[in-house]
């Protein structure tokens, strides 16, 4: 398994993992027509602290993390999904996601990364709390900090 920055890469395949794993496994009411910031990875993650990466197992795209940066040394985490395969701390993929992202944030002097999430994503929960992450009130997040309308659990992480 190989974890690479999002760099031309099939853009259909990665709406393709992203909104079956959203609409097709959890029935989250939403579309890739709602996601247009997947059809323009380096204008909307890559830029300031902020990137997106893709992870392989050989030419098979298995999941994707992407870190925004928006401003003020804050950034939001989005677009973390792995393929139902590859999950679990058997395989590792979403952990080294994680790290390949927070470390990259550490590097890059990002203070606080935050992140929105639907209710039905229980592992998903579970994994960002023992990942770092604390749950906050939709309160505590920055208005700058982008999220979907079906949202409705939030977390903040601190360096």
């Amino acid at each position: 398994m190989r974890i690479v920055e999002y760099s031309g890469h099939d853009a259909d395949a990665i709406v393709e993992l992203i909104t079956h794993i959203q609409i097709a496994e959890f029935g989250v009411a939403t579309s890739a027509a709602k996601q247009p910031d997947l059809r323009d990875i380096p204008d909307y993650y890559q830029y300031g602290a902020g990137d997106f990466w893709l992870a392989f197992e050989g030419d098979e795209l298995i999941g994707t993390i992407a870190l925004k940066d928006v401003g003020g040394g804050v950034c939001a985490l989005r677009k973390m999904f792995v393929k139902k395969a590859y999950r679990g701390r058997e395989r590792g993929v979403g952990a080294k996601l994680m790290r390949t992202l927070l470390d990259r944030a550490r590097a890059r002097g990002v203070r606080e990364i935050f992140l929105g999430t639907v209710d039905v994503y229980h592992a998903a929960h579970r994994f960002y709390e023992k990942s770092g992450f604390t749950e906050v009130g939709r309160a505590e997040v920055p208005d700058t900090v982008p999220l979907m309308d079906v949202d409705v659990k939030y977390y903040r992480y601190r360096f």
